[in-house]
C-alpha cells in the first residue's frame, strides 16, 4: 500500500480507502462487513469512512463492532455530521447544538473515545459559518475529534471557512470529500485549486461511479449481483449516464486498460490518483474480491502521454463559460 499526507496534517492515509455507504450496516450482514473491512486492512488500507446518517447510524454501529476486533490506533476513522438522524427538524444541520449531539452519538455507536476525522457532510445555509467552525474547533479542544474536514463544499465555502479559522486562531479544516470520477469532473474547475492552495487533502467518493466504471455493465445488460440490480443499493445509481455515447466510450477505455495491463476499474482509480491534490479514493465493496481488485490499482501508474490519450477519449473536462474551451485542474487559464 502507498500512503499520502492528508492536507496540512500529520495523518497519512492509504491511497485506497474503504467506504461504508449503502454496504456496511445495510446491504451486508455483520460477518460480510467484517470480511470486507478486514480484507482491506490486511492489504494496507488504514482509513474507514462512514457517516452518522448512513442507515440512521447502523453503519457506524457495524464499524464500531469491527473496531473492537482490531488495534484502534492502527486505523483512521472518518465520519460525518449534517444529515437527519430522526424526523425531528432539529436533528440535522451544522449548528453548535446539533454538532455536539451528533458527535456524542457517533462516539457511542463507534465505541471509541475519539474520531480521527469529523466531516461536515454538506454545507448548512441556515447556520452561520462562524458557529460551525467554532463547533468543530471546540470538539478538537475537548479531545473528541482530532481533525475536521468538509464534504461537497464549494471553493468559496472552503475559503471562507479557512479565513474564519485563521482570524480566530481556530483549528482549520484539513480535508474535503467530494464526488469525483471520470464521468463527474466538476471538481476540477475551482475546488481542486482551492484545496491545493489552502492545503486541504482531497479524499474522493464514488471514484468508480458506483461501479459503472468497472465495466461490469454492458448495454442492455445488468448483472444480477450488481449494485444497480439491488433494490437496497440502486437508489442513487448514475443510470442516467448509461447512454449509447457512454458505452462507446467505455469500450475505448476498456481497450486502453487491457493494453496497459489493468482492468477498467483500476484504470479509473489510477486516473484519479494521478492528480496531485488527490489523497485517497474511497471505494465501497460487497465482496473481498472487489477490495483486492481495487487496491491493485496502486501497482499501476499513468504517464503524461497515457493521460493525454485518455483525455481524447473522455473529452469531458469542464468547459470555460467564456471561451468554450476544455479546462481542468492544472490548466493555465490565460486571456480574457
Amino acid at each position: 500500500m502507498k500512503y499520502r499526507q492528508l492536507g496540512n496534517s500529520g495523518l497519512h492515509v492509504s491511497e485506497i480507502s474503504i467506504g461504508t455507504w449503502l454496504t456496511v450496516g445495510l446491504a451486508l450482514n455483520q460477518q460480510q462487513a467484517f470480511d470486507v473491512m478486514k480484507c482491506a486492512l490486511d492489504l494496507g488500507v488504514n482509513f474507514i469512512d462512514t457517516a452518522d446518517m448512513y442507515n440512521r447510524g447502523e453503519s457506524e454501529k457495524a464499524v464500531g463492532a469491527f473496531l473492537k476486533t482490531i488495534a484502534r490506533e492502527e486505523v483512521i476513522i472518518g465520519t460525518k455530521v449534517f444529515g437527519p438522524m430522526s424526523d425531528h427538524f432539529m436533528a440535522q444541520g451544522l449548528s453548535l447544538r446539533h454538532i455536539r449531539n451528533a458527535c456524542e452519538g457517533s462516539l457511542q455507536r463507534l465505541k471509541t473515545d475519539y474520531i480521527d476525522l469529523y466531516q461536515c457532510h454538506r454545507y448548512d445555509i441556515d447556520t452561520p459559518l462562524e458557529e460551525t467552525c467554532f463547533a468543530m474547533h471546540n470538539l478538537i479542544e475537548r479531545g473528541l475529534i482530532l481533525h475536521w474536514g468538509v464534504s461537497q463544499w464549494t471553493a468559496v465555502q472552503i475559503t471562507n471557512a479557512v479565513r474564519i479559522c485563521e482570524r480566530n486562531g481556530w483549528q482549520k479544516p484539513i480535508s474535503n470529500q467530494p464526488v469525483y470520477n471520470m464521468l463527474n469532473r466538476s471538481l476540477e474547475t475551482d475546488v481542486m485549486d482551492v484545496c491545493s492552495i489552502e492545503k486541504l487533502g482531497i479524499v474522493v467518493y464514488s471514484p468508480l461511479a458506483q461501479g459503472l466504471l468497472t465495466g461490469k455493465y454492458q448495454k442492455d445488460m445488468v448483472p444480477s449481483d450488481s449494485r444497480l440490480a439491488s433494490s437496497i443499493m440502486n437508489a442513487w445509481f448514475p443510470s442516467k449516464r448509461m447512454t449509447d455515447d457512454y458505452f462507446e466510450m467505455q469500450t475505448k477505455l476498456q481497450t486502453k486498460a487491457s493494453e496497459w495491463g489493468m482492468t477498467l476499474g483500476q484504470l479509473a482509480l489510477c486516473w484519479i490518483l494521478s492528480r496531485n491534490p488527490i489523497t485517497s479514493c474511497i471505494v465501497g465493496a460487497t465482496q473481498t474480491a472487489q477490495v483486492q481488485a481495487n487496491i491493485a490499482a496502486i501497482e499501476h501508474s499513468l504517464s503524461n502521454a497515457q493521460l493525454e490519450e485518455l483525455e481524447l477519449i473522455l473529452n469531458n473536462a469542464p468547459v470555460d463559460q467564456y471561451t468554450g474551451a476544455r479546462v481542468g485542474y492544472g490548466v493555465v487559464k490565460r486571456g480574457y
